[in-house]
């Protein structure tokens, strides 16, 4: 059966909001596919410069903390040493005296010899002297002699006197005779003192102790010469029982020596034996050739246990001495102008000091000018380092100075 082209219906058609509606959705969701891919492109781009810029910030932050030198710094600090100064001595007898003769003749005998212990008025030895015998012997006679014409002369004057009364004599006869009266008075003081001077010599032909102590010299023999102001020594007297100690404090801790305070004493050959000994007195000036101070100090050698002359070593142990302050070997810088340091600031910057520098212990030494004990002191300065250079200050874990 045939049907009528003209007769068939057309197909169904949507309407035009349906377009419409549809072709807005197909919009919005390409400008949200859009928007989503400029913003994972701004998120890309953001991810790729964000490490780019830390990795310049910590480049430029490195380069500059290359640039600012990192040191470690140390503050000066008391020097520290043994307890007390210790300096060498010399120990010497309280008492030392040459003893010599003053009368001329030969050594008749000596008791003593060396070693030997006496005590004050002890005889040491005798001197045969017999020109000075005589001598006494003729003074004596000298002196009756002026006795008996004193006596001549005294009755005399005391005659013609009673005669002058009755004007027997004359006036002028009378006071010659008082006068030989006096003459014969003054020739028998004279005559006397002689006697007495010649006896005194006589009583220096015993040699005897002036002070208790011990022999320590012998210059002389029986049968010698001896010449009475010849300047020869005939013994030698020390008083060891009480030593003298003489030490010589140097200029930097004089100050504070003072007597009355107590030290040690060691003396080598004793080992393990310490001795106590008190400052006596001190000389009160500086030795102008050495700038210290003589001090001598008194140790009891009642046992005998220390021989005078001995070197000894004395340790001050009641001085009161500042230390100097020191700073290790390894802060020192040796510049044209001298031994120098580096010391930071608070500004970070260094400044470099001049120092006096004083004793050297090796791995440390002592400063005596120049830094206070506050300082910030470069350690292991390089020859570089100069005066304004900003540097960084090393911590240690506890966040202190080194």
């Amino acid at each position: 059966m045939n049907q009528n082209p003209s007769s068939t219906e057309p197909p169904d058609r949507p309407p035009l909001d349906s377009i419409a509606e549809a072709a807005a959705s197909s919009g919005s969701t390409l400008r949200r596919a859009a928007l989503i891919a400029a913003g994972l492109i701004v998120i890309g781009a953001v991810a790729g410069l964000v490490p780019r810029w830390r990795h310049r910030h910590a480049l430029s932050t490195e380069t500059g903390d290359l640039a600012i030198p990192t040191v470690s710094v140390v503050s000066p600090a008391p020097a520290k040493g043994p307890a007390g100064l210790p300096l060498p001595a010399e120990v010497k007898p309280l008492l030392d005296a040459p003893i010599y003769a003053r009368a001329s003749g030969y050594l008749k005998r000596f008791v003593v010899d060396i070693g030997s212990r006496v005590k004050e008025g002890d005889l040491l030895a005798e001197i045969d002297a017999p020109e000075l015998d005589q001598q006494l012997a003729q003074a004596r006679a000298q002196l009756d002699q002026s006795q008996a014409a004193f006596g001549l002369a005294k009755i005399t004057a005391a005659r013609w006197a009673e005669l002058l009364k009755t004007a027997s004599v004359s006036e002028q006869d009378a006071a010659e005779k008082q006068a030989d009266f006096e003459l014969k008075t003054a020739n028998v003081e004279a005559a006397r003192a002689n006697v007495r001077r010649l006896e005194q010599l006589q009583a220096f032909e015993k040699v005897t102790a002036p002070f208790a102590g011990t022999v320590t010299v012998r210059n002389t023999d029986v049968g010698q010469l001896i010449a009475a102001g010849s300047g020869k020594e005939l013994f030698r007297l020390a008083q060891t029982t009480t030593l003298r100690v003489f030490v010589r404090v140097p200029q930097t801790a004089a100050q504070g020596v003072a007597p009355g305070q107590m030290a040690e004493l060691v003396i080598p050959e004793i080992p393990n034996r310490i001795f106590p000994a008190k400052v006596v007195r001190t000389s009160g000036a500086m030795s102008a050739d050495s700038r210290t101070l003589l001090t001598e100090l008194e140790v009891d050698n009642s046992r005998g246990e220390i021989l005078s002359g001995s070197f000894a070593q004395v340790r001050l142990i009641q001085a009161t001495i500042e230390p100097p302050l020191s700073l290790p070997a390894n802060t020192l810088l040796f510049r044209a102008e001298g031994p120098q340091v580096g010391v930071v600031g608070a500004d970070g910057k260094v400044a470099l000091r001049k120092i006096t520098v004083g004793r050297d212990f090796g791995p440390t030494f002592e400063v005596l000018s120049g830094v206070g004990p506050a300082d910030a002191v470069v350690l292991n300065p390089s020859d570089s380092l100069v005066s304004g250079a900003l540097v960084r200050v090393a911590k240690e874990e506890g966040g202190g100075k080194r």
